[in-house]
């Protein structure tokens, strides 16, 4: 039998509040997944419309624009910096500025991992599941 959304947003609201975490509504979750799937996928609006059930992949670029305008603003400065200062135009050789070093765990890309913690919303989960977890 289908399942009433009340039903659904109350034991969210208890496991919210037995866990110790962000309060935050059961819909964002959609909107966190839609994100880390936009970061982690380089913008690839088509197939996030198809995971996430848009019916039309305007809806996933009038509400995410923002995510993919961040890569976009990225390249415009990058190409800029490399035409203008005649730098070689490979921008992999230009990412090698080391503000601090984190170990990457293995199998995980550091260049996603990293466009995924630039975003302030994605990178508060992390570090909620570590709290709840105990820092584990």
């Amino acid at each position: 039998m289908p399942t009433g959304g009340s039903v659904l947003r109350k034991k969210f609201k208890k496991l919210i509040e037995e866990k110790g975490l962000p309060d935050v509504v059961f819909h964002s979750l959609r909107h966190t997944s839609v994100t880390y799937k936009l970061k982690l996928n380089g913008g690839d609006v088509k197939a996030v419309q198809g995971d996430s059930g848009h019916a039309q992949v305007d809806m996933v670029t009038n509400v995410y624009s923002h995510i993919i305008d961040e890569d976009r603003k990225k390249n415009a400065q990058l190409f800029e910096e490399a035409f203008y200062g005649k730098k070689d135009l490979d921008p992999q050789l230009h990412a090698q500025e080391e503000e601090r070093k984190v170990a990457v765990p293995e199998g995980i890309d550091p260049g996603v991992l990293a466009k995924v913690l630039a975003n302030p919303e994605t990178a508060a989960l992390p570090a909620s599941l570590a709290k709840t977890m105990g820092g584990q």
